[in-house]
């Protein structure tokens, strides 16, 4: 049954480990606040065709964010949501329609800073009066490398919401990301048909992930949670910023 969701460049084998990484994912990100877009990300990026690892996770993050997002969403910051969107459809525009050859490294030696600046102090307080510019730079960056996750929770993070409210107000400001970035793929002309059916299996996969991982958040205190959160964007940003000058000093 496997090989009727599978599309081209795949084998069962590679199928059924993103699947269970899907799952991982999302098990992580709902019960410690966020790490599994990078997660997802790191094990695509060597398993998947190249020229689809950033539509695909764009795509597979915005159902599995989605799912998130529904479950908690009684617990959504709403009031910065609409002006995030409006600052992510103009980032994500840009990002797929300018022809920019963006050096990730930079980008990503600059965002893991800032994350680790802001977990060390306090989240800045211009920060959470700007969810548009956060949306639009965000937004920008993901559409040329992937996973921003670690940025937009900093934003989140500087809301002082409890545990419950920063998943859930991450979940919805990413799935308005991702859904951005996916619309703009498909409009600038990648191919996502062959791929459909195993990114609907893999959100399928990360919404049980979400299930399990929910029943952790309602176990933990706020003061674990945040302790966990500020460790897992530490450790995320400190990759970000090892990979970023992995490519400058191989370049």
């Amino acid at each position: 049954m496997l090989s009727a969701f599978i599309p081209p460049g795949l084998d069962a084998a590679v199928a059924t480990a993103l699947l269970g990484t899907s799952f991982a994912a999302s098990f992580v990100t709902i019960a410690f606040g966020l790490g599994g877009g990078i997660l997802l990300l790191s094990v695509m990026a060597s398993l998947m065709p190249p020229a689809m690892l950033i539509p695909v996770h764009g795509l597979v993050q915005s159902g599995s964010n989605a799912g998130r997002a529904a479950l908690m969403i009684r617990f959504v910051n709403w009031p910065n949501v609409g002006v995030f969107t409006v600052g992510t459809i103009i980032g994500a525009s840009i990002g797929g329609l300018v022809a920019v050859n963006l050096q990730p490294a930079f980008v990503q030696i600059g965002v893991g800073l800032f994350v680790i600046w802001s977990v060390l102090s306090n989240p800045p307080a211009w920060l959470r009066r700007m969810p548009a510019l956060t949306g639009a730079f965000s937004s920008f960056l993901t559409m040329f490398f992937g996973a921003t996750g670690p940025f937009v929770a900093t934003f989140v993070r500087s809301l002082g919401l409890d545990r419950h409210g920063f998943v859930a107000t991450h979940a919805t400001l990413m799935t308005v990301q991702h859904v951005a970035k996916s619309v703009v793929f498909g409009l600038v002309g990648i191919a996502f048909g062959p791929w459909l059916l195993f990114c609907a299996a893999m959100i399928g996969a990360g919404f049980l992930g979400t299930m399990a991982g929910r029943l952790v958040l309602n176990r933990i205190s706020d003061q674990r949670f945040q302790w966990a959160l500020n460790a897992i964007l530490i450790m995320l940003s400190l990759r970000l910023i090892w990979q970023g000058m992995g490519a400058l000093s191989g370049a």
